[in-house]
């Protein structure tokens, strides 16, 4: 059962690979036997989980790009071609969230938080899973949000752009599963990490957050590990168009 698991092998890329939850993804698609291309949106950003996932003995290569700039991203995703001669799997995890009253929202915060939340795991989603069409077999990640099933407060563009993801995992996956390509999608629910960090800092916010989770507690961005494990895996070879929420019990309560 356990060389379900294994992705031995098998070469992946991870964007917003620098820290938080792509991190922790990336360090675990490593010591589960990948080979890992990490994407961050600066030169030197993904150092440090380079270096944990070379500490694991596998190889690590590291790529940047504006999420942002649609030319930046297929230039990113070929030279991570390049690089790794492949890509099997793919995590799009990487994204940004602006905060603004809807009455008062930028066009250019909203155009910002489109492209790169939902037009870079469209172009990466294209130009990576064309290889893996071509080769029969790939997994591709993307990283919804508890947004993609409900509306939030003061963030229109991200809860419009994670509905889209929810949307286009599907869309993806009714075309791409005959081709031996899995297509699905994990929702983290309250992690702490960056995006979260005003509501962390909110003492009320924070406890009732806590308080709703069954968990009884936020997630830590270990806790995705599993998940992006398994839906990289053989073990998810039947599992197409889903978002696997990881939320500690959230979505239930």
């Amino acid at each position: 059962m356990s060389g379900l698991f294994s992705l031995e092998g098998r070469r992946a890329m991870v964007t917003g690979a620098s820290r938080g939850l792509g991190r922790a993804m990336a360090v675990a698609l490593a010591e589960a036997g990948a080979d890992v291309v990490c994407a961050s949106s600066q030169r030197g950003g993904t150092d440090e989980t380079a270096a944990a996932i070379r500490a694991a003995g596998r190889q690590a290569w590291q790529v940047e790009a504006d999420l942002a700039d649609r030319d930046a991203v297929l230039a990113m995703a070929d030279d991570a071609v390049s690089q790794a001669g492949r890509i099997d799997i793919l995590i799009n995890n990487g994204g940004t969230i602006r905060r603004h009253p809807a009455a008062e929202y930028p066009m250019e915060a909203w155009d910002a938080v489109l492209r790169t939340n939902l037009d870079s795991v469209f172009l990466l989603s294209q130009r990576l899973g064309a290889g893996m069409i071509e080769r029969g077999s790939g997994k591709i990640i993307n990283i919804a949000s508890l947004l993609s099933f409900s509306g939030g407060i003061t963030v229109p563009a991200y809860t419009a752009s994670k509905h889209a993801v929810a949307g286009l995992t599907r869309a993806l996956a009714n075309e791409w599963a005959k081709h031996g390509v899995q297509v699905n999608a994990i929702a983290p629910g309250y992690f702490r990490t960056d995006n979260t960090q005003r509501l962390q800092d909110d003492p009320e916010r924070s406890r009732d957050i806590s308080a709703r989770i069954p968990a009884g507690r936020w997630g830590e961005s270990e806790d995705m590990a599993g998940a992006a494990v398994f839906l990289a895996s053989r073990a998810s070879d039947y599992v197409n168009g889903h978002v696997l929420v990881v939320d500690g019990g959230w979505m239930a309560r």
